[in-house]
């Protein structure tokens, strides 16, 4: 073992090498050279863990972005294959992810183990689940037996992790995040996307909707909540899915992952095979005894109402994106949420305000 942390350190020059070479830049940035600096350490506490015999020399590259200021690297020496989280402190905190791991893993959710953690300097070393999401999963094609086998283990996954549940562990989803979140629509998709302000029947409209909104959602039942269950954060695997992307959970309504789930930011399923899923997850979870209305039709009016919240705020999310951290490429699927909408809308007479803002915005 001894031999093994010194070459682990001897090769921290090569690695650092690579993993700019990797990166297409020449000039390291200064959150590289500290990562570098700090995953010989990492790398060795990973491999006392795992016990493994051998590891020859590793390679970091560019794993993934998020929309956040997180990025993400893999590790590899051929043989075995870490990520490794680089969240920059002043902007993200590694501690809510390290905390949530913990729940979710004691709710038999699979997660990623945290081999290695330095929440001062934000980074964390943890085990690779694979290379492969649900969404390009789903995008490359996929029988109709694996799209069942991998909803159906979404499914039961978050049932479960609904299921252990309690007050106090988490951060209330309460009126003022919600209200928050709803004024990203206005403030950045409409004042700043499409160049206009809200008149006053505009105005109107749009507090109706939002008291129609959040006395829906303030009435739910509350469990945990991933906030982004969706198909990009969930790795395929042979048994259920890893669950990634959950270090923003709430404690909350109910109706918010499985609606995340099956109207998702970045394809489309059919609406009636969107509720076709609602209505499998609503019957697992009530079998379970979350606390879900006892008519599908009352809980799916619940989802609805809730993705509407959901796709207002992620429109507001992603012209934020676009206009305040340079990633425009997110804003690309506008239309999509747009047409969410415009499926709520048709189905559900309480959303007439709404319907008359997207036609008063033209959207």
């Amino acid at each position: 073992m001894l031999r093994l942390l010194i070459e682990i350190v001897d090769n921290k020059a090569l690695l650092g090498a690579r993993a700019s070479a990797e990166a297409g830049d020449p000039k390291v940035d200064a959150r590289r050279s500290l990562l570098e600096a700090w995953l010989p350490a990492a790398l060795a506490e990973a491999h006392q863990q795992q016990g493994w015999a051998q590891v020859s020399a590793g390679e970091l590259q560019p794993a993934s972005a998020d929309a956040s200021f997180r990025r993400y690297f893999r590790w590899s020496d051929g043989a075995h294959s870490l990520i490794i989280m680089d969240a920059p402190p002043e902007q993200e905190d590694v501690r809510p992810f390290i905390r949530i791991a913990g729940l979710l893993a004691a709710a038999g959710v699979k997660t990623p183990a945290i081999l290695a953690a330095d929440p001062q300097q934000g980074f964390l070393l943890l085990e690779d689940l694979g290379a492969r999401t649900y969404l390009q999963s789903i995008q490359a094609g996929v029988s109709d037996a694996e799209l069942e086998r991998l909803y159906a283990g979404a499914i039961s996954t978050l049932v479960r992790w609904q299921a252990s549940s309690r007050p106090g562990e988490l951060p209330e989803y309460d009126e003022a995040v919600l209200r928050r979140e709803l004024a990203l629509f206005p403030d950045w998709f409409v004042a700043r996307h499409l160049q206009d302000e809200l008149n006053a029947e505009q105005r109107a409209d749009w507090e109706t909707l939002c008291t129609t909104l959040l006395d829906s959602h303030l009435a739910e039942n509350k469990v945990f909540v991933h906030r982004d269950y969706m198909p990009r954060n969930l790795m395929t695997a042979p048994g259920e899915p890893g669950v990634l992307d959950f270090q923003d959970a709430l404690y909350g309504p109910a109706s918010y992952d499985v609606t995340s789930l099956f109207a998702d930011a970045f394809f489309n399923l059919p609406l009636a095979e969107r509720e076709r899923w609602i209505g499998r997850y609503w019957e697992q979870a009530r079998a379970a005894g979350i606390g879900l209305p006892a008519h599908f039709d009352t809980f799916l009016g619940q989802s609805r109402l809730m993705g509407v919240q959901r796709h207002l705020k992620v429109l507001g999310i992603f012209a934020r994106i676009r206009y305040r951290d340079g990633k425009p490429h997110y804003l690309e699927d506008a239309p999509r949420f747009v047409q969410y909408l415009r499926d709520a809308c048709g189905s559900d007479a309480r959303l007439a305000p709404l319907s008359r803002l997207l036609d008063s915005l033209e959207l």
